[in-house]
């Protein structure tokens, strides 16, 4: 059996991933999802689709997120007709996600058409897919439990571990059998998540395996803990009921967006804030949160008792409000506070969040609470780093509003957390960790410490190397 692996993207960066399991010349493509970053750069990389769809024999697909489920309708438009597998929850955001995606686009590609024509210039740009395209894939996906083995191929199991990242995540653990009955098993952390988290379980155990490809996203750099970030997150907000300003909160989403609003809702029942009105501007985040509602069989055991038991919903209380239209949404701006905002895109990237940037940044009172990761050259990496002046839509905005970054709402482990991960599974059989989402300087500092914790033999994945396994 011939059997190796290599990345057609997050190599050596944060978006894109896609991961490849070659056996005897068959592919197993794991994740295909879109790079985000610049504008132009994600078009290019995007387009520059060279993942062997003829090849293909299976396709997983470890969670949501459009860095990781972004281009899965490219593969049917290059001629993939086989299967997609997934958690059930994972399908029905991955859904949403491209749905959301695909309007996105036909919207710019509408504006750019309109703004070339006023200018008498050519225009040649088009959307990568359509939502017929998107709902075409989705009608490819099959869903999987949770422990639920399934042949994939005629000689590769897989199995899905819950990742405990955002609802439906998953590892997901490949084993390839030849002829004779040897075995190769091989396991893809996906994104990893977080022990304590709230609403959905902690991360899995796996079995013992003999490869692992593992996300290094914070491979340099520690999280606070939960206290930490909720004692942060009340100073925000009770900051902001003193001066009468807005709180604008860039997230994505799904799962961000619901976490942020469960722990505002823990802040106020237990008293440590005042009801503060919290609009959730993003029309995705309401769909995401209708999903989360009909997924129980992710929720951790708190988030179970409170809807089961307690007959609670922890993701709405009194001052949440939901915000859809466009109107209502511009209609923000002209509200004074105290309020918090919650707008997508969490990167700053596009979306509704950059009026509500282009509108709060330059006023004092005002706050920005950055609780995510931000991806190199992109508008939220500028506002982290508290450049003076960032451009928004095309114009200048000086920065006067107070940044404050809580990393404790990372959905993803940090270095010691994934460390002590890999040191709870049973490593006997591990011959070598290779590691993937990652920048390269954190992949460097996270190869160091591996090896300096017992985890020899660790390489930093390279974009398009084979890896024979």
């Amino acid at each position: 059996m011939s059997i190796s692996f290599y990345s057609l993207g997050a190599a050596e960066e944060v978006t894109g991933s896609k991961h490849a399991l070659e056996i005897d010349g068959r592919v197993v493509l794991i994740d295909c999802g879109a790079f985000q970053g610049r504008r132009a750069e994600a078009d290019r990389k995007n387009r520059q689709f060279d993942v062997p769809a003829d090849k293909l024999e299976a396709v997983v697909l470890t969670h949501a997120h459009y860095d990781h489920s972004g281009l899965l309708p490219l593969l049917g438009l290059n001629g993939y007709t086989g299967n997609i597998y997934a958690t059930p929850a994972t399908r029905d955001l991955a859904n949403l996600i491209m749905m959301d995606s695909a309007r996105i686009q036909a919207r710019d590609a509408e504006f750019l058409a309109k703004r070339a024509a006023r200018k008498g210039e050519s225009f040649d740009w088009k959307p990568l897919f359509n939502e017929a395209d998107a709902v075409a894939t989705t009608n490819q996906i099959i869903t999987v439990s949770y422990n639920r083995p399934v042949w994939i191929t005629p000689n590769v199991k897989l199995e899905f571990f819950d990742a405990g990242h955002i609802l439906g995540s998953s590892m997901a653990l490949l084993t390839a059998t030849d002829a004779e009955g040897n075995t190769v098993r091989v396991a893809y952390t996906g994104d990893l998540g977080r022990k304590g988290k709230p609403i959905i379980r902690d991360p899995a155990l796996l079995p013992p395996v003999d490869y692992i490809i593992l996300e290094s996203t914070y491979g340099d750099r520690l999280h606070e803990s939960t206290d930490d970030a909720l004692a942060m997150l009340a100073e925000v907000a009770n900051k902001a009921v003193k001066s009468n300003g807005k709180i604008i909160i860039p997230a994505f989403a799904i799962e961000r967006t619901q976490e942020l609003v469960y722990y505002f809702h823990t802040l106020v029942d237990k008293k440590i804030i005042p009801e503060i009105p919290i609009y959730v501007d993003s029309p995705m985040a309401v769909n995401a949160t209708s999903i989360f509602q009909v997924h129980p069989e992710c929720y951790d055991q708190d988030t179970h008792e409170a809807f089961i038991k307690h007959h609670k919903n922890p993701f709405g209380f009194n001052k949440l409000r939901f915000v859809t239209s466009v109107e209502e949404s511009k209609s923000l701006n002209d509200m004074s506070g105290p309020m918090v905002i919650i707008s997508a895109d969490g990167m700053c990237e596009a979306g509704r969040i950059l009026h509500h940037l282009a509108n709060n940044v330059g006023d004092p009172k005002n706050q920005l609470l950055l609780v995510g990761y931000m991806a190199e050259h992109t508008l939220g990496r500028r506002l982290q780093n508290r450049e003076l002046e960032v451009k928004i839509m095309g114009e200048w905005h000086t920065v006067r509003a107070e940044t404050t970054q809580i990393n404790a709402f990372s959905a993803h482990a940090d270095y010691e957390e994934m460390t002590a991960w890999l040191k709870a599974l049973d490593t006997s059989d591990l011959k070598r960790i290779y590691l993937v989402h990652g920048e390269h300087e954190a992949q460097v500092v996270f190869k160091d410490h591996l090896e300096s914790n017992g985890f020899p033999r660790v390489d930093i994945a390279k974009y398009g190397e084979a890896y024979e396994l």
